[in-house]
């Protein structure tokens, strides 16, 4: 089992036994012993679905109020007119077949892939690369789109993606620790929001099983239904 540093020991030993109201957990969570750079906040939530079921898949994106702290890096597949609209729109890399090259031979340097649907032909083949790190563009997630230069400047402002894993478990980053608690606190509650407004009709039983935010560097903290 590893060793356990002494500031986790301590912010273990200061944690709050008990499920803790939204803003009173984060709260807590910026009274943990500080890192020597600006953490992110990330949220876990565990639903009561059945992986397996197609209509029981919770998958989505959400610009969050306040963003989330940090600016992402957005690889778009497009060409002429559109592709120079992306290039203003503040894309940091756009190409067709020479960014498609690239990709296949390993580079994965960005957050987000976005396509033009007419660059599909192109970007298909790069599942095998794209699809383990969750970069592959889909219409589902809204990353094939007519609309690049919106949803560009969506990924730059804070755009978040989630989906259910194979264990029913949602994961997102929603701010950094230096937010503000009020900013914080808005953030994670929109998400909350979403996700439990995206209850799929086929599930029986506890939808919302449970939710806890951690820091990057910190213990987790259970909040209260």
């Amino acid at each position: 089992m590893p060793k356990l540093a002494k500031r986790i020991k301590k912010s273990l030993e200061t944690r709050p036994a008990s499920p803790l109201p939204l803003a009173e957990a984060v709260d807590v969570l910026k009274q943990f012993e500080a890192v020597k750079f600006d953490q992110s906040v990330d949220i876990a939530m565990r639903l009561g679905v059945d992986h397996t079921q197609a209509d029981q898949i919770v998958r989505g994106s959400i610009v969050l109020p306040h963003g989330i702290g940090k600016e992402q890096r957005v690889a778009v597949f497009a060409k002429g007119p559109m592709a120079d609209a992306a290039k203003e729109a503040g894309a940091d890399f756009v190409g067709d077949d020479d960014l498609a090259k690239k990709i296949l031979g390993g580079w994965t340097d960005f957050d987000v892939c976005i396509a033009a649907p007419d660059m599909m032909k192109v970007v298909g083949p790069l599942g095998r690369v794209l699809g383990p790190r969750g970069l592959m563009p889909s219409p589902r997630a809204g990353t094939v789109t007519p609309e690049v230069v919106k949803t560009i400047g969506e990924y730059k402002a804070g755009k978040v993606e989630f989906r259910n894993d194979k264990g029913g478990n949602i994961h997102a980053t929603v701010g950094k620790l230096s937010f503000k608690a009020p900013q914080l606190v808005e953030n994670i509650q929109t998400f909350i929001d979403l996700v439990v407004g995206m209850k799929p009709a086929a599930v029986k039983g506890t939808y919302l099983k449970s939710s806890h935010i951690s820091a990057a560097m910190s213990p987790s903290i259970k909040l209260a239904m």
